[in-house]
């Protein structure tokens, strides 16, 4: 897909991330809807940014908890800038819980942001494309889901159900939207850490030192060019998943 004047909705592009994915579109001309929950100083400066390297976007807000609200998105990415032809599910909650301690309250809110609201994203994306146009959809996931482990287990659920419903849409919506998903291992610090408790990792990593947000932006722009990926799972982790 050629990028420059394509339009993309980036979910969770505030910040962290997210922020990163859209601001590496953005220098390839694709113009940007800027999807956050509460934080919209930062979603105005990530715009800001994104119009300083020369391209267009917007910030909307939308609750993904709640799944009519997060269908919405597409529509109003349409009525701002006229069409949507990427689709990037990058948001997503990370809280911990063991079998015994996860609760129902838990369980639900990583299903409505982690799997449900892709879901109907990418329902409405699908319709709004069509059978005639080409478009992408790019699923941010988790090595974990693949090598899973007792504790945050809600989250590694949720994870592995969207890791499922890339390669269900991938058959489903060929041959004109190529679906795919991207798994990152230590790229950021978790919230409420820092970059000593990423140098620490390292040393379980084989490449001994952590990724950084533009080496999943380069799986993304590769994902992006390919017209012949679909249903693919890149893990972009520096052997962290072995």
């Amino acid at each position: 897909m050629k990028l420059d004047g394509k339009v993309a909705v980036v979910t969770g592009s505030a910040v962290r991330l997210g922020k990163a994915l859209a601001l590496a579109l953005a220098g390839h001309g694709v113009r940007l809807v800027i999807h956050h929950g509460s934080s919209a100083d930062a979603a105005r400066e990530t715009v800001a940014q994104i119009k300083a390297l020369g391209s267009d976007a917007v910030a909307v807000q939308a609750d993904l908890g709640q799944a009519p609200l997060a269908a919405t998105l597409i529509e109003r990415a349409v009525t701002h800038l006229g069409r949507v032809d990427v689709l990037v599910n990058s948001a997503a909650i990370f809280e911990p819980g063991s079998l015994a301690d996860t609760t129902e309250a838990n369980l639900d809110r990583h299903l409505a942001i982690n799997l449900k609201a892709p879901f109907f994203l990418s329902q409405a994306f699908a319709a709004h494309v069509g059978r005639e146009r080409r478009g992408h959809i790019v699923n941010i996931v988790d090595w974990r889901a693949m090598r899973p482990a007792a504790d945050h287990l809600a989250y590694t659920l949720t994870k592995a159900g969207l890791i499922t419903l890339t390669q269900s849409l991938a058959l489903a919506l060929g041959p004109n939207i190529q679906v795919n998903a991207i798994a990152p291992g230590a790229i950021l610090p978790p919230p409420g850490q820092d970059q000593d408790y990423m140098d620490r990792l390292a040393q379980t990593i084989p490449l001994r030192r952590p990724g950084s947000p533009d080496e999943v932006a380069k799986a993304l722009l590769f994902l992006l060019d390919s017209d012949f990926v679909t249903g693919e799972v890149i893990l972009v982790t520096g052997g962290q998943h072995l």
